[in-house]
């Protein structure tokens, strides 16, 4: 239905302008606004507010409110918009924009600033905006104060663009900055009228400029180039990351007999496509993963988690990229084919082409060695002790529309233990853990269902004040693995009692690298009026989590564990898992 004429009738240029930005916005299909308190800032939240089909989430933390942005666009693909006051404000919006660029995910960063006399001249609140993403964003503009000088439809034209390249072949972060002149209040002075060729769009529900995505397809000489150069090959992987089109990826590894070594963020981790979902702890065995060296490999998606499986990627012959942009994903510079294309149909395109076999027993060999870790992990972790693997591979299972995961141990933990059966999503583009619960409560918003949030205690602690935005919104249960530190840094070469060849004494490790704090989360979920479970089994673990889930609420289950036992639980997980695919050959 049209917005309401009053919408448009605005008391002066400022608040028509922003009532137009936020229109054009809402019927390009942003329509999730988040939305940071402060004055400079006044018409943007009052054109919210005042937009019936534009949902507001208002966050007191400008960066807290940039991830929950994130997470609304990486659930969706389409972009959100983060609103904010002028000064420090925009830059707390940097890290959300970071990773957005990082991970190609859509993101609106519409600013409010002073006006361009007010700049450089020590006014207050009012710092150098116009750059402050432009070494991360997909376009930026400085649109011009708003002024009757100035015909409005310049404003629905920029916002149609700012859309159009959020969402485009690389999605990512895209920077509208909005300089605003006294008044901001909704003050009467005569400006705000609506001219008269803007009458037939306000009266309608169509965006002013329509915007038809093109997608781009693949280059038939690159499709034969790369066909070509896997004619001879016999052992080919496919790697599939996060962004790849899981079910391009399934009829690619059936029609060609490719072996798919699905990332836990693709989409494409199912038994029935590979066979060989702990791909990672199967190349734990040195003597595997030199017998099963690819002669090729085909990558879609983004890195995967595993530094295993990147590292046999890296030692590839032959190594075929397929991205939707230019931009290069070869950190170890072995790509020698590059398709850049839809992944989708350029997949499809490829498989086609092919002309070979797989070596006999292949995927065959994958499939024992996978499945003889997955006896390793069932054995190891039915004691009844509640351990982090166990964790991991608890909420993988259990999740039933989404989980988040943290983008340090928490992740890595889910890669290898786990097979989930919901979407599972990280902000890994740049792998920060700030924003983790933010990122977490905009995944829920943008599917409209409960979710998951796995999540380790210095990125709850690093994000603690967005536990405020669980109270409203579909259900976050937050569970959180409390080792009090960086139990990541324990497999790391400098942790005391490993086999790196340089560890640091313990008295210098753990103030600077395990961190410990010597909290816990009780009083945090009683200050944000959320239940709170505190298991001390894997048996009770199981049974909070689905009651959590039942109860269609917000909670934190908090895990304590030790990062010492911890890390040797992996070592010798690692060492069985060795063993037992060792004995597969």
């Amino acid at each position: 239905m049209p917005a309401p004429d009053s919408v448009f009738h605005a008391p002066n240029a400022n608040h028509l302008w922003a009532a137009l930005l936020v229109e054009e916005l809402v019927r390009h299909g942003v329509t999730h606004f988040v939305v940071a308190p402060g004055s400079r800032s006044t018409p943007l939240a009052a054109a919210v507010a005042q937009n019936p089909r534009a949902e507001a989430h208002v966050h007191i933390d400008e960066r807290g409110g940039a991830f929950l942005a994130l997470g609304i666009g990486r659930a969706t693909g389409i972009p959100a918009a983060w609103i904010t006051t002028s000064g420090t404000a925009v830059a707390n919006g940097l890290p959300a924009a970071v990773e957005a660029d990082a991970a190609g995910v859509p993101l609106l960063l519409v600013t409010a600033d002073r006006p361009p006399e007010l700049r450089d001249t020590g006014a207050n609140q009012t710092i150098r905006q116009p750059p402050l993403f432009a070494s991360v964003a997909r376009w930026a503009t400085d649109l011009a104060p708003p002024t009757p000088e100035v015909d409005p439809a310049y404003v629905l034209t920029s916002a149609a663009h700012a859309v159009a390249r959020a969402r485009g072949l690389h999605p990512g972060p895209v920077h509208l900055n909005c300089p605003f002149r006294e008044p901001l209040a909704p003050v009467e002075n005569g400006t705000g009228a609506l001219p008269d060729h803007l009458q037939a769009w306000a009266s309608g529900v169509a965006p002013y400029t329509e915007t038809i995505e093109v997608r781009t397809a693949p280059a038939p000489e690159a499709v034969a180039s790369a066909a070509q150069a896997l004619s001879g090959c016999r052992r080919v992987l496919l790697v599939a990351g996060q962004g790849a089109d899981a079910a391009a990826c399934r009829r690619a590894a059936e029609a060609t007999g490719w072996v798919l070594l699905a990332d836990v963020l693709s989409g494409a981790r199912t038994p029935e496509a590979s066979g060989a979902p702990f791909y990672d702890l199967a190349l734990s065995s040195a003597a595997f993963a030199a017998s099963h060296a690819p002669d090729a490999v085909v990558h879609v998606g983004a890195r995967p988690t595993s530094k295993r499986l990147q590292a046999l990627i890296d030692r590839a012959p032959l190594a075929i990229r397929i991205s939707p942009e230019a931009g290069r994903l070869d950190p170890a510079h072995r790509v020698t084919h590059r398709i850049t294309a839809d992944p989708g149909p350029a997949l499809d395109a490829l498989a086609a082409a092919v002309r070979s076999s797989p070596e006999a027993g292949w995927r065959e060999a994958w499939n024992a060695a996978s499945g003889a870790v997955a006896g390793v992990i069932e054995d190891a972790l039915s004691g009844g002790e509640i351990t982090e693997p166990h964790v991991a591979r608890t909420v993988a299972a259990l999740a039933p529309s989404a989980l988040v995961v943290a983008a340090s141990m928490p992740i890595r933990d889910v890669d290898s233990f786990g097979q989930p059966l919901a979407p599972v999503f990280a902000n890994r583009g740049a792998s920060g853990i700030d924003g983790t619960v933010a990122t977490a409560g905009g995944v829920a918003r943008g599917l409209g269902a409960p979710t998951v949030l796995l999540i380790g205690d210095l990125a709850l602690l690093h994000d603690l004040n967005s536990l405020a935005l669980l109270r409203s919104g579909p259900p976050v249960v937050v569970v959180a693995v409390n080792n009090d530190g960086g139990g990541i840094f324990h497999f790391l070469p400098i942790a005391p009692g490993g086999s790196g060849p340089a560890p640091l004494a313990p008295e210098a490790f753990e103030p600077f690298f395990g961190t410990p704090h010597g909290l816990d989360f009780a009083d945090a979920a009683a200050m944000f009026g959320l239940r709170y479970y505190a298991p001390d089994s894997a048996r009770f673990f199981e049974r909070y989590l689905e009651e959590a889930l039942a109860s269609g609420a917000s909670a934190i289950i908090e895990v304590c564990t030790d990062r010492h036992a911890n890390a040797a639980l992996h070592r010798a997980i690692t060492a069985r898992c060795a063993e037992a695919v060792g004995a597969t050959l």
